[in-house]
């Protein structure tokens, strides 16, 4: 029931869009992986670099395990590299390092849209985990208000992603100019960086994609939006 209905084309549409920018990505970023830059820098050097230019010292630089689960932890002021990326001289690490550091300013600056989302995580969490149980269940006992509480709570993550894209844009576009003001990468490096930076910034688009088109599907199945 959830998969047919008005609006399966747009899900299947999205389904395939995101499975090409995920491809691209991964192909954008093992590409620059085996390209070094030509400070040799290591995305850790690179991310320690910016922040102390911006005198953030007291923000730490460390790796975590595992392939692009590199973050940036607000509650303990850490930026966190996946391994490979913190001990790599590649052009994807230092892409990858300048953007959780453009996390990091962020937070300093106290950027409204990072503030946003970090109030939305807890409803976002019990939305995008609960609200489609919610909705499933109400349709299949008839209880249309249990389902519009699930449509509600799956509208919180979908929220979430929304006002994750000016956080994450925004920090892609201060990795880029960081990296071009301090000089870490060189001009004819800067374009590389881009497209990793932008291949990844796509896979947040898709995800909002995707939730919006659950959203009208859903919508459309309890006969929201019609007149009656």
């Amino acid at each position: 029931m959830l998969l047919f209905g008005p609006y399966t084309w747009l899900i299947l549409l999205v389904l395939l869009a995101t499975f090409v920018i995920q491809g691209w990505l991964k192909s954008t970023y093992a590409k620059y992986s085996r390209v070094a830059n030509s400070r040799g820098l290591t995305g850790a050097e690179t991310a320690r670099i910016i922040l102390d230019r911006y005198g953030l010292g007291q923000v730490k630089v460390e790796p975590i395990a595992g392939q692009l689960t590199d973050h940036y932890d607000p509650r303990s002021k850490t930026v966190r590299l996946s391994e490979g990326n913190y001990a790599s001289p590649s052009l994807a690490a230092l892409s990858v390092a300048a953007h959780e550091v453009g996390h990091a300013l962020q937070d300093a600056d106290n950027y409204v849209p990072m503030r946003v989302r970090a109030q939305l995580v807890p409803a976002a969490q019990i939305g995008s985990n609960l609200g489609p149980w919610l909705f499933i269940i109400g349709l299949m006992m008839g209880l249309v208000g249990l389902a519009k509480i699930g449509l509600y709570l799956f509208s919180a993550a979908a929220l979430f992603q929304l006002v994750t894209l000016p956080v994450e844009f925004n920090a892609s576009s201060r990795a880029l100019a960081n990296l071009r003001k301090f000089e870490l990468l060189s001009p004819q490096e800067l374009p590389a960086a881009r497209k990793v930076l932008t291949a990844a910034a796509l896979t947040y688009v898709a995800a909002l994609a995707m939730s919006i088109a659950y959203l009208l599907q859903y919508a459309a199945i309890l006969g929201m939006g019609r007149d009656d």
